[in-house]
């Protein structure tokens, strides 16, 4: 095995090297270099403690119990691999100190560390066997020695294409009850299946999912959602019973079924809004959360009419105040809460061919400029997750040409073909609050029909206020 190391782990690793103290690559940096995959974060141990790593680092600080040393990079080197620098300038570099850790009281931290020689008294404390190897680099300007230590076979595991807790995986997530995330999500990122004995742990432990953080889980469930197989991810999360925690409102809408004369349902809205997401041609996170959620007001709206069928009149609307308490609990910027809002609240628009000008304009108003594509990519997830065999439908592409007309035209007071001054010169008046209620009066005419946007009739407009 070869591989090109960045100038600033080449360097760290040398330091190591000459002070002989052993230090190694683990965790996911190895596990990508053995599928070669592209690898962002450099994970280093060593048998040095946090004391000695900063004698040989004086500028690097240690500010936890967990033995991580954090040294600042400066930028002096000049890489040996050039499309390697470019993926990697971190301004810290962590290393950490290899330890052993014992008792786990909050499903998260663990409250006695201990450090260690041994490196594999380290792997043993880490979450999955494909996680639990190591790459022992001896850097020197003459060679560069690498030996693979894998206690736990998690070669054997990347080849089966399968994450399996190391030891016992109770054991494993009671200590850290992320990891009931963090298997799914390896699982989505890796296209790997869960190991028989740690999924049934997951299903058995999936209450623990409630010791963890709500910033934790929303960092977990987000990867999940941009990998490329976030469907199957949602899967996991259904059958292992995490979603229950996580996303009760989704998992409320299994078995819900739009019957009736009216209507020939393929599926039920759980399974609509999993295939949603399955469909759902943007990677933007919060577009597929909002693809996953979009009718999760139909529960509430669930109504049999006289004829039979069932109807959820109003949904877009229960759902979108639903989804202000999901966006609260996983901890959402104000930015993302709003852009959640406004998919599931609009996405029921109609796109008939003989709406208004006005009528397209209070689309982009209420959606937001800036969120309409995210719209009709939700458009695309409804369509392909409800059995429409097509993506977008005629109708659908004369909007969106209609969007782009109308934003061609007049949208705001500052577009009219004439100013408040035109109007105090017509009127002789001086400025104030009549010359602005003039002008949105034009303004309201000209959203109607932008025809009447010409300098000449709006100050005929204009003189027969006068008059």
């Amino acid at each position: 095995m070869e591989i090109i190391l960045p100038d600033e782990i080449y360097k760290l690793l040398s330091k190591f090297s000459q002070a002989n103290f052993k230090t190694y690559l683990v965790g996911g940096v190895v596990r990508d270099i053995l599928l070669k995959r592209t690898h962002k974060d450099w994970d280093l141990t060593t048998e040095a403690t946090p004391e000695q790593i900063l004698e040989l680092f004086p500028d690097g600080f240690n500010n936890n119990q967990f033995g991580t040393v954090g040294i600042p990079l400066k930028g002096e080197y000049e890489s040996r691999d050039k499309s390697l620098a470019s993926n990697y300038s971190p301004e810290i570099l962590e290393i950490t100190t290899m330890r052993k850790e014992s008792n786990y009281k909050d499903s998260r931290h663990p409250e006695e560390v201990s450090w260690t020689k041994d490196i594999n008294e380290d792997l043993a404390r880490r979450d999955f066997t494909v996680n639990a190897m190591a790459l022992s680099v001896i850097v020197s300007e003459a060679k560069q020695s690498l030996k693979i230590i894998d206690p736990f076979n998690g070669q054997d595991d990347l080849k089966a294409k399968i994450i399996k807790a190391v030891g016992d995986p109770s054991i494993r997530f009671k200590e850290d009850a992320l990891r009931l995330m963090r298997a799914i999500r390896f699982a989505s990122q890796l296209n790997f299946k869960i190991e028989e004995k740690t999924f049934k742990s997951i299903a058995e432990n999936s209450s623990l999912i409630q010791n963890i953080s709500w910033e934790r889980i929303h960092d977990e469930l987000f990867k999940i959602l941009e990998s490329d197989n976030a469907y199957q991810g949602a899967v996991l999360l259904k059958e292992t019973g995490l979603l229950n925690y996580i996303l009760p409102e989704v998992t409320d809408c299994f078995g819900i079924v739009q019957e009736g004369p009216k209507h020939d349902r393929i599926y039920d809205i759980g399974e609509h809004l999993f295939l949603s997401l399955k469909f759902c041609p943007s990677k933007d996170p919060l577009v597929r959360l909002a693809a996953l959620v979009h009718d999760i007001g139909k529960k509430q709206t669930f109504r049999t009419d006289s004829s039979g069928n069932v109807t959820f009149y109003g949904h877009e609307t229960v759902g979108a105040n639903l989804s202000k308490k999901i966006s609260e609990r996983l901890r959402l910027s104000k930015k993302d809460s709003d852009r959640l809002y406004r998919l599931i609240r609009w996405h029921m628009f109609s796109v008939s061919e003989i709406q208004t000008d006005s009528a397209v304009r209070r689309f982009i108003k209420n959606v937001g400029l800036e969120n309409i594509e995210d719209m009709m990519a939700l458009r695309v997830s409804d369509r392909l997750g409800g059995g429409t065999p097509t993506e977008t439908s005629w109708r659908t592409e004369e909007f969106k040409k209609r969007i782009k007309e109308v934003l061609k035209k007049p949208f705001a007071v500052s577009d009219l073909k004439i100013s408040g001054s035109d109007v105090m010169e017509i009127l002789q008046i001086k400025p104030g609050p009549k010359v602005g209620e003039i002008l949105n009066k034009l303004f309201q005419e000209v959203l109607e029909d932008s025809t009447k946007n010409s300098r000449e009739y709006l100050l005929e407009e204009i003189k027969k206020i006068s008059d």
